[in-house]
């Protein structure tokens, strides 16, 4: 069984290795997606940075929102961490952007370990595409 996006995934994180190759850990967040944005840009990969997605509540979409580090290829969500290690929230976090954007895809990507780490997190509730 083939994973959704697998294509564009090996060019995401190939693109999160070199940075993280080029930088290792110790940075904050910041740094890693400013070389993220300019990495994702050398190899042609089309990346938004800090896509915003609202929140609604019924019928009514209210003021707050979420802002997504990276959305890739209109379809792969990241969240980019330099901290110890990948934590439940922030699984949840990006669940969360899932839900909102009904996407189907998204990764949680730390640079703060001794080596690059990455969680799949796949939307499992997101609606049936029609074409």
């Amino acid at each position: 069984m083939r994973l959704i996006y697998q294509e564009l995934t090996q060019e995401i994180l190939g693109a999160c290795m070199e940075v993280y190759n080029q930088l290792g850990s110790g940075f904050l967040e910041a740094v890693y997606c400013d070389a993220l944005e300019y990495e994702f840009s050398l190899r042609g990969i089309p990346a938004k940075r800090e896509k915003v997605f609202y929140i609604s509540y019924k019928d009514k979409q209210l003021s707050k929102y979420y802002k997504a580090d990276f959305l890739c290829f209109d379809k792969i969500i990241l969240e980019i961490k330099a901290v110890d290690k990948i934590l439940p929230v922030h699984k949840q976090q990006l669940f969360n952007y899932l839900k909102l954007s009904d996407l189907k895809l998204g990764y949680v990507i730390n640079f703060g370990g001794i080596k690059l780490e990455w969680e799949r997190i796949p939307n499992l509730y997101s609606k049936p595409q029609t074409n």
